[in-house]
């Protein structure tokens, strides 16, 4: 049994799946930065991206089982040469669809195109931005990330998002240590981006940072393994167990593979029934009351107010 089964017993817990909300598609590990926190351990040089096969696959499931949201994910998914099929066939298929964009991308020559683009399908963005620190954020993601954040974000709000189209953001600590308050942050946020920047948002996610892939590294780098592990064990909130987005999410990986959670897939964790599972293999209907595979990393998003994709659970 691991840590975390240990404190779902403990508290007579059971972590199984719930109706199929959201199905997030990972494009694939290349990115334009390379963040201290990522959890993909994505970069520039990363190759593996999904291919049109598995795009093809992928799609059709999307049309035949038309989920509520989509949620396109990387690396920087607007990487991948699939990106507008999966964002055009999602919108189609009447599915809320949300871009996970790391701001800078929109920054490059290549790019440029996206907050209209965006604005025209009207998806959803959720815009990485750990701080309205510049030292704060350059630290965490590389020098100049800040300058050029600002930038996009402005280029955003002149595409309407945070006014007719929702802009949120994500905040992740700087090391490890659990996120602050979230409406507490929120607030801050909101005044200090509207004060110098004129800039404008939705809502603010916090995220815990996770104990996997590069941050991992740092961690046992730092000699800070074993005190950020006993943090989020002694931190452990039953309360947020029922909102785990594990219980809602299927998240797909760049060759079709599924997992509970792109956590699980950063680590390996496929689903399986006797062998590993694909999209093409169930369908949502299936996954009703399936067993969710966990492990210690669990933790972090049962930690304090809790984290998931969209933030803080309670």
């Amino acid at each position: 049994m691991n840590p975390f089964e240990q404190k779902l017993s403990g508290h007579r817990l059971t972590l199984r799946r719930a109706r199929l909300q959201t199905l997030q598609i990972n494009l694939g590990r290349q990115c334009n930065q390379t963040c201290r926190h990522c959890h993909m351990d994505a970069a520039p040089w990363r190759t593996e991206m999904m291919s049109a096969p598995v795009a093809e696959r992928v799609g059709e499931w999307i049309r035949r089982h038309r989920p509520a949201v989509v949620d396109l994910t990387g690396g920087a998914p607007e990487l991948s040469e699939h990106f507008r099929y999966f964002v055009e066939t999602a919108r189609d298929c009447g599915c809320h669809v949300m871009d996970r964009n790391n701001l800078t991308i929109i920054e490059t020559d290549s790019h440029r195109w996206l907050p209209e683009y965006l604005a025209a399908h009207e998806v959803e963005v959720i815009a990485s931005l750990p701080c309205y620190s510049a030292d704060n954020v350059n630290a965490q993601r590389g020098d100049g990330v800040f300058e050029k954040s600002i930038s996009a974000l402005r280029k955003l709000n002149a595409a309407g998002y945070g006014t007719r189209l929702p802009l949120n953001l994500v905040h992740n600590p700087l090391g490890p240590k659990l996120p602050g308050p979230q409406a507490e942050l929120e607030a801050d946020y909101r005044e200090v981006l509207a004060r110098e920047f004129g800039i404008v948002f939705n809502k603010l996610f916090t995220i815990t940072n996770q104990p996997i892939a590069r941050f991992a590294e740092d961690l046992r780098r730092r000699g800070q393994w074993d005190a950020y592990l006993e943090l989020l064990a002694n931190s452990f909130n039953p309360a947020t167990v029922a909102g785990l987005m594990c219980r809602t999410t299927l998240s797909v990986g760049w060759q079709g593979e599924i997992y509970d959670c792109d956590f699980n897939q950063m680590l390996g964790m496929q689903m399986c029934n006797g062998q590993p599972l694909y999209l093409w293999d169930v369908t949502p209907q299936v996954l009703d009351d399936y067993e969710i595979r966990t492990g210690g990393h669990c933790l972090a998003c049962t930690a304090g107010c809790g984290s998931s994709c969209t933030g803080a659970l309670v």
